[in-house]
């Protein structure tokens, strides 16, 4: 149960509420309705900034403490319990229980008409299978949204909350895969990074009919405060229109704005020590970028031997995600996995964000379990302490992509030893409908270039069996442990593909 403290300012609403740990149960006095209105989370953040951190109760039962995976999944919330069951909205959500990696209280609210009341902790929530059922009130770890997405009358799950400040969605067909997260801070630091944490959350309970839902989250962290309100409209492709206030209690010069995580393990062009029936194994295959000079660039991701981070500087991004772009069967041939029904997650910055990176940290791993990409927007100068950051982004989990220009794209890189056994050839498949007007006798001009050692026989050809065009070039690098190349296709001197880009670094 929680304490709360509540400033009110003359007639105006709720500007605060400071949740100090756990309370009285849901046995005691009802739970009291507090005035709720969309500054509420923000205020909070901003006056959280301005005290020293606490960090979160991460204290549990003795039914709870270590418990692994399997046990973990036993418990298991009780649909009939969900809330607006029974009240014929189009969404309901369900909670998860504390214990195994999410040991931190989530304190969870339901906003109706303007006034909040939070959501009680109660065991009989839950089902107990190879776990004692716990006392009292624990609060909760996080919490997952259900509507009916592929078919009427089912209702899917289609987003979940859970775990510091992450959370995961699916567009119509799809399976689980990648995350998002509130914010990342000192990520691939040799220090260790830091894990800002929702902390509390207040679900806006839909109108009759509506296939949109709003979640207001608050994060807290030692660097900074944040609060968050997600509008959320799942279908064929889900989107998250997402508004942020940051408001930071020191200088932070690592932060990562709208953060994106996932996992590569091999593909066709990284693979080596993988000895596996399968052709693929990774949640996303690359990231894309939209510049702000209007370019178009697909960086196929690596599982490289050593930690490997890459920084696209830009203005004023259009966008940038981790897409998963092939989407048959046979691409990856996992009857379990089901890799090719992955989400592709596209960031679509509202406004102007400035001068940055798009920052790209890829982490060696030898488990597909393990996430080792990340992505996110670093702003060039530092976040200030006692400063209030506004960003707002638009979320897009899709199959098809949500940023889709009308040129060429690279839907295959392949590589391996030359002929002559020295040289390392690269293969990259470009297709789209403005590379069909092109023949043979009419090629396109092939761009290419490389930061070192030296790119040999750089060929463009037509390739009818899949309606585009195959690049093929060597690369000798020459003696060098890095090397970055580029390559795309012109025609009458203006871009006809994306930007294929590539990090070369020996096996």
């Amino acid at each position: 149960m929680l304490r709360r403290r509540m400033l009110l300012r003359g007639t105006a609403l709720l500007s605060l509420i400071e949740l100090l740990g756990p309370a009285r149960g849901a046995q005691d006095a009802p739970a009291q309705p507090l005035l709720f209105e969309a500054s509420v989370v923000r205020d909070m953040a901003r006056r959280l900034a301005q005290q020293p951190y606490k960090p979160p109760d991460a204290t549990l039962p003795d039914e709870l403490k270590n418990l692994d995976y399997q046990a973990y999944r036993s418990i298991r919330f009780d649909p009939r319990q969900a809330l607006w069951h029974d009240q014929k909205l189009r969404f309901t959500a369900e909670f998860f229980s504390r214990g195994f990696l999410y040991k931190n209280r989530v304190d969870i609210f339901e906003v109706v008409n303007g006034q909040a009341t939070p959501f009680p902790y109660r065991p009989d929530l839950f089902t107990f299978d190879k776990v004692k059922a716990p006392a009292g009130d624990i609060g909760f770890a996080g919490f997952r949204l259900h509507y009916p997405l592929n078919r009427a009358d089912y209702d899917d799950e289609v987003c979940a909350f859970l775990g510091a400040s992450y959370f995961r969605a699916v567009a119509k067909g799809q399976g689980y895969g990648m995350s998002a997260r509130g914010l990342a801070i000192k990520t691939a630091d040799p220090g260790g990074e830091e894990f800002p944490l929702f902390k509390t959350f207040w679900l806006e309970r839909p109108a009759p009919g509506s296939d949109s839902i709003v979640v207001h989250a608050l994060l807290d962290s030692q660097s900074a405060a944040g609060a968050f309100r997600f509008t959320i409209r799942p279908g064929t492709e889900t989107v998250f229109d997402t508004e942020s206030a940051l408001y930071p209690r020191v200088d932070i010069a690592t932060s990562g704005l709208a953060p994106l995580t996932s996992m590569f393990l091999f593909d066709s062009n990284d693979r080596p020590g993988f000895d596996d029936y399968r052709n693929a194994v990774h949640d996303s295959s690359g990231l894309a970028l939209h510049s702000g000079g209007d370019e178009h660039v697909w960086r196929p991701l690596a599982n490289p031997r050593d930690l490997q981070i890459s920084a696209f500087t830009d203005t004023s991004p259009r966008g940038f995600g981790l897409l998963q772009r092939e989407r048959q069967f046979s691409a990856y041939e996992d009857a379990e996995a089901g890799y090719q029904k992955r989400p592709s997650l596209w960031v679509e910055p509202i406004g102007d964000w400035g001068n940055g990176v798009v920052e790209l940290v890829e982490i060696p791993t030898r488990q597909e379990v393990n996430d080792n990409i990340v992505a996110f927007w670093r702003p060039h100068d530092p976040l200030r302490a006692k400063g209030e950051y506004l960003r707002n982004y638009r979320l897009h989990w899709c199959s098809t992509e949500a940023d889709n220009p009308p040129l060429g794209k690279v839907v295959a890189t392949r590589c391996g030893l030359s002929w002559n056994g020295k040289n390392r050839q690269f293969v990259i498949d470009f297709v789209g409908e403005g590379l069909k007007q092109w023949k043979a006798d009419t090629a396109p001009v092939l761009e290419s270039g490389c930061s070192k050692g030296q790119l040999v026989n750089a060929v463009a050809s037509v390739l009818p069996d899949i309606d585009g065009w195959r690049v093929s070039l060597e690369l000798d690098p020459q003696d060098n442990k890095l090397v970055e190349m580029h390559a795309r296709l012109m025609g009458d001197g203006k871009p006809l593909t994306e930007t294929w880009i590539y990090r070369w670094t020996p096996a």
